[in-house]
């Protein structure tokens, strides 16, 4: 009987195994296909004779950021950079004028405006470029990062090209959740259908959009997602749907971001934005929770009743594919290969996430919005 019921046990595992390895090699082909086509910026001069630029900067209570990021955003050599206070509570429009930004004060929000589109739009109205990069304010620009965004701009004859910044992530509690923003591009959305012209394949990273004004301004700027708080692929979609060309790059030596500096910062931001990535459908997002549960935590906590080459193959995947994920991404210190290590206890990790996730409004920076 015993080994009667052992034979029934692995017959049962097998379509679950079969379908969590073909869900993980389907992630490490588009990791692989990313690695190969995946453009990459590159250092560069800001070219004379160039479009006009406008680097944009949307700020509500970034006193602590701006001393860091601002001098390199100024010193890239664009036309002009604005720095918009939104309603800021900590001083940020006084440490942006002390840094040498012009700034520009926020008009009350409207009640059918988020706040960040309604940041982006002001400064949309107030920029005079050609070329409109709009940037968060935890983004660092490194030396050239102007000229070699302007470049790959050219190269991709894209109307918009964001940019996925590298990560620079101190300390464990930053490292926990916040590399997962380049495990979720690189491993979900394959480079080449990106550029499809289609809302369905348009993607794009908020922290650093770069516009042709004249196709921004086609789509009536940040109104059409003014109620959104995924507004970047939102906005993409809409410029891929009129048939405007969207792109992406990663930042690797020209840009970087430091997102979350804490592990309970990466479940407040993360939790803003993960229903409306699985299409505000929350039957989807649990279903999503389950399987990552499956596929990265119950392969090691069932060990000694999941045996045989899938579960180890399973397991070992599970600790390979951040690691992997970190090299594309060109972050190759040992401390970001080492994360890898945190595959099996990630999606326990993100449990937060998906709870706050779930509730009918979301809280950032002191605001309310409805799910």
């Amino acid at each position: 009987m015993r080994i009667h019921r052992t034979a029934g046990w692995e017959r049962a595992q097998r379509p679950v195994q079969a379908l969590l390895l073909g869900w993980l090699a389907t992630k490490a082909a588009v990791l692989a296909v990313n690695a190969v086509t995946f453009p990459r910026l590159r250092p560069a001069p800001t070219p004379r004779g160039g479009p006009r630029v406008s680097i944009l900067i949307p700020a509500r209570d970034e006193a602590h950021n701006l001393p860091r990021t601002l001098p390199g955003v100024l010193a890239q050599g664009a036309f002009e950079v604005l720095v918009l206070d939104d309603g800021s509570r900590d001083g940020t429009a006084d440490v942006a004028r002390r840094l040498g930004a012009p700034v520009l004060t926020g008009k009350p929000r409207p009640d059918d405006w988020n706040g960040k589109p309604w940041a982006c739009q002001q400064l949309l109205r107030a920029a005079s470029g050609e070329v409109l990069i709009f940037t968060d304010a935890d983004v660092d620009w490194h030396a050239g990062a102007l000229g070699g965004l302007l470049s790959e701009l050219t190269r991709s004859g894209a109307d918009l090209l964001s940019i996925q910044p590298r990560q620079a992530n101190a300390g464990l509690g930053a490292r926990l959740l916040t590399p997962l923003v380049d495990a979720a591009v690189l491993s979900y959305f394959p480079f080449p259908l990106t550029r499809l012209r289609h809302p369905m394949t348009s993607i794009a990273n908020g922290q650093v959009m770069a516009f042709r004004r004249a196709a921004l301004s086609r789509v009536g700027g940040y109104a059409p997602v003014r109620a959104e708080v995924l507004e970047d692929t939102r906005l993409a979609q809409h410029l891929g749907a009129q048939g405007f060309l969207v792109s992406t790059a990663l930042g690797r030596a020209c840009i970087g971001v430091r997102m979350y500096r804490t592990y309970p910062e990466s479940v407040a931001g993360f939790s803003k934005n993960v229903l409306p990535l699985h299409f505000h459908s929350r039957p989807l997002l649990l279903l999503a929770a389950a399987g990552h549960l499956g596929a990265y935590t119950l392969p090691w906590l069932l060990r000694p009743w999941l045996r045989g080459p899938g579960w180890t193959a399973l397991r070992a995947a599970g600790l390979l594919e951040r690691t992997l994920v970190s090299v594309v991404a060109g972050r190759r210190a040992p401390a970001d290969l080492a994360e890898g290590l945190l595959g099996p206890l990630t999606p326990l990790l993100a449990l937060p996430v998906y709870r706050r996730a779930l509730r009918r409004t979301v809280t950032w920076k002191g605001r309310q919005y409805r799910q």
